[in-house]
């Protein structure tokens, strides 16, 4: 199929289907007219394969106690292998209702209060919420931002655990907002800091899918680093939700190698949790990663061609905005501080361009005049608001 056949069947209006992202822009931004372009979900339906599947599991009419069957781990674990050369094993894998809700149960489960917690800023922002509603230290080093080219200060890091007695460290896999695909050095040298000083790894990486340029920048996981070296210092979350547009399905996993720490997983979520598995989610991440390659293939090419829109454009008419290097994710992050101060971001970008975002803030006091734009949506939305940022620019310069 190709692109606009490809839109034309699985883009879609969101509006009054009690979607967050659209619907709940009036409450969010005091503004139900803007285009939304913040949190990070779809304007695409599933893979078919997807829909027909709940449909079939909906038409049972029987939504009673249910377990993972062998069939979702065996799918599951075969797109590991194929898409990321990684092995799992069964026993290794827990379920979550969402990564984010995992996070604050792994920091409770491997931390006491006022332990300290280290994130590489700016970072998703539930990041610091995970760590700061359970009374843990926020400990942050920020990365090295060259014009848009970003790397870890592992001086400052190794310096932060030594003085803040770090316990526990939440990597973002590839990272987001800046979009960064780790390499296999800088992984190494991360997880080897952690080795040295003890500190347990926790490695999100909901994004895994989302490689933008895999043959010069993909996506490793924690758990393969060095011939699986750190594997039993490392847990893993991810979700289909992200690749498949799946999120509020709930299901997502946690992946623990480590026999002990797996054991020590179990002792915590017993007391926390005792829900049973969603069995629409499992039913859809089953679907979607037995059938989803071809669905997500487009995906990432509508996403390439929107990333591609957007620097050109902004190269030829706003030439000193810093669009971030896109490795991962689809989630696009802009330096407007050379048209823009700081202090009138939000009045620029929300007020005059009409484009609901991500402000740079969210993920880092030190971000203030940056933005993040969703590019996983409909080509024609990515246009009007690169339009808009250019016409508002030459208004603001004229």
């Amino acid at each position: 199929m190709d692109q606009a056949g490809f839109i034309k069947k699985y883009a879609t209006n969101r509006l009054n289907t009690n979607s967050l992202k659209w619907d709940a822009l009036d409450q969010r931004y005091g503004n139900k007219d803007l285009i939304a372009m913040w949190v990070a979900d779809m304007e695409f339906k599933v893979p078919e394969q997807v829909t027909t599947a709940l449909t079939e599991r909906v038409a049972h009419g029987i939504y009673g106690y249910s377990y993972t069957p062998d069939s979702y781990y065996d799918a599951f674990i075969n797109w590991e292998e194929q898409r990321h050369g990684l092995t799992l094993k069964k026993d290794w894998i827990r379920f979550g209702t969402g990564v984010v809700n995992s996070l604050y149960a792994l920091v409770n489960a491997y931390t006491q209060p006022g332990d300290g917690v280290l994130i590489l800023t700016p970072v998703y922002y539930p990041f610091f919420n995970a760590v700061q509603d359970n009374h843990r230290q926020l400990v942050t080093s920020e990365l090295v931002n060259d014009h848009g080219s970003y790397a870890i200060d592992f001086e400052d890091v190794e310096n932060k655990i030594k003085q803040n007695e770090v316990r526990l460290f939440i990597q973002c896999s590839p990272h987001n907002p800046v979009g960064h695909v780790w390499t296999e050095a800088e992984e190494t040298k991360i997880l080897s800091l952690c080795e040295q000083y003890h500190v347990l790894v926790i490695s999100d990486e909901i994004h895994q899918d989302l490689e933008i340029d895999p043959e010069n920048h993909p996506f490793i996981s924690a758990l393969t680093v060095a011939n699986e070296r750190f594997a039993d210092n490392v847990i893993v979350v991810n979700s289909p939700s992200k690749t498949f547009n799946v999120a509020c399905l709930l299901n997502s996993h946690v992946i623990i190698p480590d026999e002990s720490l797996r054991q020590r997983y179990d002792d915590f979520i017993q007391t926390i949790n005792q829900t049973e598995t969603n069995i629409l989610g499992q039913t859809a991440g089953e679907a979607a990663y037995t059938y989803g390659t071809e669905w997500l293939d487009q995906i990432l090419d509508i996403i390439r061609g929107n990333y591609h829109y957007l620097k050109t454009e902004l190269a030829a008419h706003a030439p000193k905005i810093v669009v971030a290097d896109l490795q991962g994710t689809y989630l696009t992050w802009l330096d407007i501080r050379p048209y823009v101060k700081p202090e009138y971001t939000r009045e620029f970008i929300q007020d005059k361009c009409g484009l609901a975002v991500d402000f740079g803030e969210w993920f880092s006091a030190n971000d203030k005049g940056f933005v993040r734009l969703n590019l996983a949506t409909d080509p024609k939305y990515v246009h009007q608001a690169v339009q808009n940022i250019v016409t508002c620019l030459a208004e603001l310069t004229a």
